[in-house]
C-alpha cells in the first residue's frame, strides 16, 4: 500500500511528484532543494542552502512519523564538490549517531539554480 505524504512545512512541489511517499514500511522523501516553505525564498550560501535542505527533509520525516535516526539511506547532490566539506559538516549536524548510506555526487545544475539538494529513504 501506498500513501502520500505531504506537509507546508516543506516546500510544495514543483512538478508531478509527492514531496514524500511512503510504503512498504519505508518513507522516500523526494529531493530537498532550500526553498525556505514559509517565504518560498532561497536560502544565500552553501551552509545556509544545506541547511535549509535538510530543515526541509527533517520536516518531511516529522510529518510521515519518523526521525533522522531512522534514515538508512541518504542521496546529496552538489553543484560544486568544492562544497563537500561545508556541505557535510551541515549535514552531520542531523545524522550524529548510526549515520545512514549516503552518496555525494556533483551535478551540473539543480532546480531553480540552487547549490544542493538531499533526498532520503527511511524506516519506518
Amino acid at each position: 500500500m501506498k500513501k502520500v505524504i505531504s506537509t507546508d512545512k516543506a516546500p510544495a512541489a514543483i512538478g508531478p511528484y509527492s514531496q514524500a511517499t511512503e510504503a512498504n514500511g519505508f518513507v522516500f522523501v523526494s529531493g530537498q532543494i532550500p526553498v525556505n516553505p514559509a517565504t518560498g525564498e532561497v536560502a544565500q550560501g552553501i551552509e545556509a542552502q544545506a541547511r535549509q535542505s535538510m530543515e526541509n527533509v527533517m520536516s518531511l520525516l516529522a510529518a510521515a512519523g519518523v526521525k533522522a535516526e531512522d534514515v538508512v539511506k541518504t542521496t546529496v547532490f552538489i553543484k560544486d564538490m568544492n562544497d563537500f566539506a561545508a556541505v557535510n559538516a551541515v549535514y552531520a549536524e542531523y545524522f550524529k549517531t548510526e549515520c545512514p548510506a549516503r552518496a555525494c555526487v556533483e551535478v551540473a545544475r539543480l532546480p531553480k539554480d540552487v547549490l544542493v539538494e538531499v533526498e532520503a529513504i527511511a524506516a519506518k
